[in-house]
């Protein structure tokens, strides 16, 4: 971390040299999950992706087949 850096939480702002090494350590604690909560996200949007694309094929193999009443 570089002299000087600041971080603002709940609308105060902190030195980041000054925090507590506990402090420090939830703070990069919670830098770890919002990654991963960032990774999930894309991997959401990719299922997303491949159930639409999966949806398509199936309509366009249904549209083969006469409907059962």
């Amino acid at each position: 971390m570089a002299d000087g850096e600041m971080i603002s939480i709940d609308g105060k702002n902190y030195a980041l040299d000054e925090l507590t090494d506990e402090a420090k350590t939830q703070l990069g604690n919670i830098r770890a999950v919002e990654v991963e909560l960032q990774r999930l996200e894309h991997q959401k949007a990719f299922a997303k992706t491949a159930r639409n694309a999966y949806a398509r094929a199936l309509q366009e193999e249904l549209a083969k087949v006469e409907p059962q009443q």
